[in-house]
């Protein structure tokens, strides 16, 4: 049996999924913000940060959400974890739609899911030791006595690579790549099944990066956890996913596995992205990059039809009037994607 089926074989026994079945499923998610304005506040306008996004996350897989900058992949990880609350649709977890629970459901919950934040300082209290940071989820929980914490800490510091002095010392004494092990470490002291992480290694140096994406990896098959790994960079996306998402100002654009993406990607935006992104040798590309121009549209003013037609060079009629549909399978891991004419078809 190979790595990857024993981690997801740990994974599903340890979230008790039946076979085949998602660990995490997210249906038409939606998340609107009302512009107010004027004397008496009155709503003037919406920003559709997350609108209709739809995927699933199965026990063991990586699931990478890639976009540009304001494209709504970090807006939909909060409302996955409920940092944000939804203005519509499901976030199905474990059975259970996050949606519809209290606050005491939601916290017995979130023994379960965790978040690792993109700022590894501005995530971590400044006026706490590491030590008193790793323990408060279990303080919090009554998950363990300061003893029994204690000694969780220092192996918890252990197992993302750091000594047990760490538990002494405040953030500020600790390096980028470090304070992000912190925020790992924190994020796994309530043996959760699945992590949310959150552009968590945009800040660090490129050779930390690799370090960081290392330990995640080992992580994953030792503790059978699962991820949902949301990143600008597709260099971390592609090392870590097993199936990526595309995001597009609130919207889905194409859903794939990792190599089936970069190998033939049907949305012109995707395309877009992985031409920016370098390669080994330009010159052996095989095709001519696809240029767009102008910048991303107002999220409060989407455009009608297709999201990218005011961009795409392959734009027609029908893309500026009617909506593209995802299909394929966004739900079942084959490839789907949201174009009326999808590359790699004939006109």
């Amino acid at each position: 049996m190979s790595a990857t089926e024993l981690t997801t074989r740990k994974a599903r026994e340890r979230a008790g999924v039946p076979d085949g079945q998602p660990l995490l499923s997210v249906q038409d998610l939606t998340l609107h913000y009302p512009i107010r304005g004027g004397i008496v506040s009155r709503q003037t306008g919406t920003v559709r940060a997350v609108d209709g996004v739809s995927f699933d996350v199965f026990p063991g897989e990586t699931l990478g959400i890639v976009g540009e900058s304001g494209c709504g992949k970090s807006t939909t990880g909060r409302a996955i974890i409920r940092l944000e609350n939804p203005t519509s649709g499901a976030v199905v977890f474990e059975g259970r739609d996050l949606a519809g629970l209290n606050t005491r459901e939601l916290r017995r919950v979130r023994l379960d899911l965790q978040m690792v934040f993109q700022d590894p300082y501005s995530s971590l209290n400044p006026q706490k030791r590491i030590g008193d940071l790793l323990a408060e989820p279990l303080l919090a929980h009554r998950r363990a006595s300061r003893k029994v914490a204690g000694e969780r800490v220092t192996e918890m510091l252990d197992r993302v690579g750091l000594s047990a002095q760490f538990k002494g010392r405040y953030p500020h004494e600790l390096s980028g790549g470090q304070r992000q092990r912190v925020g790992i470490a924190r994020a796994l002291m309530l043996d959760p099944t699945l992590l949310v992480l959150d552009e968590p290694v945009s800040a660090l140096d490129v050779s930390i990066q690799a370090q960081v994406l290392n330990l995640l990896r080992d992580l994953q098959t030792e503790l059978g956890l699962t991820y949902v790994f949301i990143s600008h960079g597709l260099g971390a996306v592609r090392y870590i996913s097993d199936r990526i998402v595309v995001m597009y100002l609130g919207k889905v654009m194409e859903v794939a596995t990792t190599a089936d993406l970069f190998a033939g990607p049907r949305h012109p935006y995707t395309e877009t992205l992985l031409d920016a992104y370098p390669a080994p040798n330009p010159h052996q590309r095989g095709r001519e990059r696809i240029v767009v121009e102008g910048d991303v549209p107002n999220a409060a003013k989407p455009p009608s039809g297709c999201v990218f037609h005011t961009r795409c060079p392959f734009a027609r009629e029908k893309c500026r009037t009617e909506e593209p549909r995802l299909t394929g399978g966004a739900q079942g891991g084959s490839h789907a994607f949201a174009c009326h004419f999808p590359l790699g078809e004939a006109a």
